[in-house]
């Protein structure tokens, strides 16, 4: 007996996102058939804003790689569809009304696993259309059963067993509204990406210095401003692929302070 509808499962990993968390759950609660929040022990009004909204709320510990709470989020799931967010994310009309059409004849998209999102992305005040940041595809919603997170990394896509295809519409990502919260998430990435090259045994040498501070900021830089046309973008373009470029030099301080630790622990 073929399935008439379908129930739509959203799903965040949060932590501290009281700034976000309403405008997100909004432009979803009317086309959720429920919403499971994991929270990362948030101190601030995130939860009662998550509750305000019917959220299924799963406290756990606030991760390092927070794709680990992501897919937790993920197992809770109990929809046959999943729309997987993050808090700073908004589902525009055009992809809410898309994602409907899948929840009244999803026999008619069984053949595809999950599919591509586009995203517009949100930087010091504009909508970045170049530098790599348009259309920024992330898989977010898929067939339950069908995609996961490997949690290696916090930049990784979806794994997903079978096709993907793309959705109409696109999500609006308030990523970076300030240079304030920039560098709070800088300051989170380059930690991550220092204990994995520490756990890789990279070690502060020349040539890795060479590399961490001149060669991978600016090709970084060139790859996102000349290539991908981020000057396009005026001088937020500049500024963007400026600061990417710099993540590569902060985070290779960050290794080097975590040798320096582990070295004076030996001496002791």
């Amino acid at each position: 007996m073929k399935t008439t509808t379908c129930k739509l499962s959203v799903v965040l990993a949060i932590y501290n996102e009281a700034a976000n968390l309403a405008r997100c759950l909004e432009a979803v609660v009317n086309i959720a058939d429920e919403i499971i929040i994991v929270d990362g022990n948030s101190t601030d009004d995130s939860v009662k804003i998550a509750q305000s909204f019917q959220a299924k709320v799963i406290s756990t510990t606030n991760k390092a790689n927070f794709h680990i709470n992501k897919q937790k989020a993920i197992d809770a799931a109990r929809g046959q569809l999943i729309l997987q967010l993050d808090a700073d994310e908004v589902v525009a009309e055009p992809l809410a009304t898309f994602i409907l059409k899948i929840k009244k004849q999803p026999d008619k998209y069984q053949n595809i696993s999950a599919w591509w999102l586009i995203r517009q992305n949100y930087f010091l005040g504009k909508w970045l259309k170049k530098g790599g940041q348009y259309p920024d595809p992330v898989i977010r919603l898929f067939w339950r059963g069908k995609a996961e997170l490997p949690q290696k990394d916090v930049h990784e896509q979806m794994t997903v067993r079978g096709m993907v295809g793309w959705a109409d519409g696109y999500l609006e990502h308030y990523s970076n509204p300030t240079l304030t919260e920039y560098l709070r998430k800088m300051n989170t990435y380059t930690s991550f990406k220092a204990q994995q090259l520490y756990q890789d045994k990279i070690n502060p040498t020349v040539v890795n210095t060479l590399l961490y501070f001149f060669y991978y900021p600016s090709r970084t830089f060139i790859s996102l401003f000349l290539r991908h046309k981020g000057i396009l973008d005026g001088w937020a373009g500049f500024l963007f692929s400026l600061l990417s470029s710099i993540h590569y030099p902060i985070q290779y301080v960050k290794l080097w302070e975590l040798h320096e630790k582990s070295r004076l622990n030996n001496l002791r």
